[in-house]
This record gives structure tokens, sequence and C-alpha cells, in this order.
């Protein structure tokens, strides 16, 4: 990478065809399985504040069997 130090995002973007790889089923893959783990692990922090298991599922755009079903597997 040291050999593109002076190249922008964009042209290091455009050089490797990272526009055409986000297009990828498997980017969009990577993309969705990481935002499902960022919610689920929030869920906890949500329930701290008082939050209730409909209310987290809302704020998350999650199922409430989403929701409890990550609690469960959170306790065990």
């Amino acid at each position: 990478m040291y050999k593109f130090a002076d190249l922008s995002r964009e042209e290091l973007q455009a050089m490797l065809g990272l526009d055409e790889f986000k297009q990828s089923r498997l980017y969009q893959d990577i993309k969705d399985e990481g935002e499902m783990k960022a919610k689920l692990e929030s869920i906890p922090r949500l329930l701290t504040l008082g939050l209730s298991v409909e209310q987290v599922a809302i704020g998350l755009n999650l199922t409430v069997e989403q929701v409890e079903s990550a609690i469960a597997n959170q306790s065990n």
C-alpha cells in the first residue's frame, strides 16, 4: 500500500474495482451480516435504558421474536 500513498480513496477504489465488488451478492451478504450483528449487540444496552422488547424491535427494525431470541442467546 505504501506505493499508493499519493492516490486518493476514489482512485484506489477505481483501480481495484471496488465499486463493482460493492454491487456483488457477496458484499451485500457480508454487509447485511454486519448490520444484523450490530443490531443484536445493541439490544442489551437498549433494554438497560428501559426500552421494552417491542420498542427495541421497532427501533432496530427487527421482529419481537428476533429480539427475544437474541436475549435468550445472550443469557446462555
